[in-house]
């Protein structure tokens, strides 16, 4: 689905007399006086005008190179004037691709004709006809109980099967996710690996499995995006505590105990201060983000199983859930400021988007409790009954998940507050409860469409993913996640953003060297117009381009029984998802650690790039692999390793 529309594209045009700007030179005769140029930043790549409007492609470069080159992250920005006047034309949806030189092909007695033909395949989400970059998509990414994550485009099906782009594979199973917008990555906690995942989200490619402290559960990004918290649950309360990545570096530059149990982790709108709460130990642990010392620690005591930060109030709400609590803290003093009593049993919180109102959870009760940021009181206490356990927030609707009911319910934002009667409804999303499924993670089963006015709400159970539009009394589709079995779900954004008064932005990794094609398209004034452009090759991804990539196929890396063990590998050609077939010298070597004399054994292929080999484990232990080749020039200790664990048939 595109921004472009749900069925059919629909670009709602802001009137153009709106957007003029008249001033009057006398009292008889006003005149329209031109806007000043546009500020161009960086390289030019088109300029255009058609039915009275000027269109300007601009692209600004994250490289150090002179000309646009490939590999890098760029800002494709679309600039739209009125041509008479000047203006901004402001409020507008273009839509726009990117792609191989195909728009303007020799051979073409109509390269513009042949431009509005393709934007027509491109908005019928026609099979076989995928634009490179598509600038108005998006994308739903949903995380498996397996070790993976689905990516798909919900505008691309054939006989009610959604189209699958892409499968990540993870080392272990995930927990938890939060995605950096501007760095175009997604970090998921694996626990069980000891590891966050860092994900590509336009190539859909793990980029690293950073270390990130014992169990690392709950993962939370700093508003400035530049520090990753990381929440570690380990039993050990040496252990129990935070660990923070640099985004740039992926490095740890801090491992620290703040106390024991669960934690969560918010922060100031500002990113100076880091707020950790410690479920078992009933403290709060604050932090300055600059330093990374620690300030104080908060005590409300009891079970803390939630905490946020209220900008417009500048208050810190933790939540206590057996005793029911709701304590309030000022978030630049750290003193105590007020204490909200309801039931034991309160569990999630988080904010409206207006940050007015901090709704809580009480599953054990079937409650939902709405605060009043400005008072710190409580003001509503609305039943839900089936053990609501998740929350979230469009402009005008809170969403409420509960573990016992099919039902999500909807509560009407603007229904809210002192003396008024909460507004209510609810849709169904598939048929069994979700509570059935068990094994849920933290992340969210509910996930916000681009459009804000939608959401995607998975069902655990029978493994679907439910698309609801607001004002309808039922989903309008279910995306089916065949062969895994769904828990979460978000979506990835590459639609098209108004960054500044007429200008229309999207940043991009520049795909491909050679000659690239933008074609933009709006709906009224009813045009299209297409730009190309050269993009130079880099050198470097070039020589990768041609380097082999080993992907592992171990399952859970855990083995048992008989001492014969067959493990599978492929091979591919270097970034690209074309298998490497037909390497006959490939070798494997593999020993048991910590140190004992390495063997080898031959290997052979299946076919498509899958290799085979049968490991010889006596012992029980973990067991290094390594693979190399003379023909490929790949020695031991060129490609990634792996280890295999053999476990004791009792273990």
């Amino acid at each position: 689905m595109s921004r472009l529309g749900y069925a059919v594209a629909v670009v709602v045009v802001a009137g153009l007399a709106g957007t003029l700007g008249w001033l009057t030179q006398s009292d008889e005769e006003p005149a329209l006086l031109p806007a000043p140029a546009p500020e161009l930043r960086g390289q030019v790549l088109g300029q255009a005008q058609r039915d009275g409007v000027d269109i300007t492609l601009e692209v600004v470069s994250s490289g150090t190179a002179a000309v646009l080159t490939e590999g890098v992250f760029a800002d494709f920005r679309i600039h739209l004037r009125d041509a008479g006047s000047g203006q901004p034309l402001v409020g507008l949806a273009p839509g726009a691709w990117i792609d191989q030189q195909v728009l303007h092909g020799a051979g073409s007695d109509d390269p513009a004709m042949a431009c509005r033909q393709r934007i027509a395949h491109y908005l019928k989400g026609t099979l076989g006809v995928r634009p490179v970059v598509d600038l108005n998509s998006y994308y739903m990414l949903v995380l498996n109980q397996d070790p993976s994550i689905s990516v798909i485009d919900p505008s691309v099906s054939l006989g009610g099967l959604t189209s699958t782009l892409a499968r990540i594979v993870l080392k272990r199973s995930p927990m938890d996710w939060v995605e950096s917008r501007r760095q175009k990555r997604l970090y998921v906690s694996m626990p069980s690996a000891d590891e966050v995942a860092v994900i590509d989200t336009e190539s859909f490619n793990v980029l690293a499995s950073v270390p990130a402290g014992a169990q690392p559960v709950r993962v939370a990004l700093q508003p400035d995006e530049r520090y990753l918290w990381v929440g570690n649950n380990a039993s050990d309360p040496a252990l129990s505590g935070v660990t923070v990545l640099d985004t740039v570096t992926l490095e740890p530059v801090l491992q620290v105990a703040t106390g024991a149990g669960h934690h969560e982790i918010a922060f100031t709108s500002d990113s100076t201060r880091a707020f950790v709460s410690n479920r078992d130990s009933g403290t709060v642990s604050v932090f300055d983000t600059a330093t990374l010392k620690q300030l104080a620690e908060l005590k409300p005591g009891g079970q803390l199983l939630a905490l946020a930060y209220a900008e417009l109030s500048g208050a810190l709400y933790v939540v206590d859930g057996a005793s029911g609590r709701v304590s309030v803290f000022d978030a630049r003093s750290l003193k105590p400021r007020a204490e909200i009593l309801s039931q034991p049993g309160l569990g999630p919180l988080q904010l409206s988007p207006d940050g007015r109102h901090a709704l809580v959870l009480n599953p054990r009760e079937d409650r939902v409790l709405v605060l009043d940021t400005a008072s710190d009181r409580l003001i509503h206490e609305l039943q839900i009954s089936g053990e609501p356990y998740q929350l979230t927030f469009s402009k005008t609707y809170a969403y409420v998940r509960t573990l016992g009911s099919n039902r999500v319910s909807m509560i009407a934002l603007g229904s809210l507050g002192t003396g008024r009667t909460p507004v209510f409804q609810d849709f169904e999303a598939g048929v069994p409860a979700p509570g059935l499924a068990g094994n849920l993670p933290l992340a969210s089963g509910m996930g916000l469409a681009v459009d804000d006015n939608a959401v995607f709400v998975v069902n655990p159970v029978d493994n679907s993913i439910y698309f609801y539009m607001e004002g309808m009394n039922a989903p309008s589709s279910a995306y089916i996640n065949r062969g895994h079995t769904s828990r979460a779900v978000r979506v990835v954004d590459r639609t098209l953003q108004e960054v500044e008064p007429g200008v229309y932005q999207g940043r991009v990794r520049v795909p491909s060297a050679g000659e690239l094609d933008l074609a933009m398209v709006l709906a009224q004034p009813d045009m299209t117009q297409c730009f190309s452009f050269q993009v130079a090759a880099d050198p470097e991804l070039a020589s990768r381009r041609m380097s082999p990539r080993v992907e592992y196929l171990l399952e859970t890396g855990v083995v048992r029984g008989e001492p014969n063990q067959p493990v599978r590998f492929r091979l591919w050609r270097g970034d690209s998802q074309e298998p490497w077939s037909g390497v006959d010298d490939l070798r494997l070597r593999y020993f048991l650690a910590p140190a004992s004399r390495s063997r080898e054994q031959p290997v052979r292929e299946l076919g498509d790039g899958l290799y085979e080999a049968t490991l010889s484990l006596e012992q029980p232990g973990a067991y290094y692999l390594h693979l190399a080749s003379e023909s490929l020039g790949l020695t031991w200790g060129d490609l990634p390793y792996a280890s295999v664990r053999k476990l004791l048939n009792g273990d």
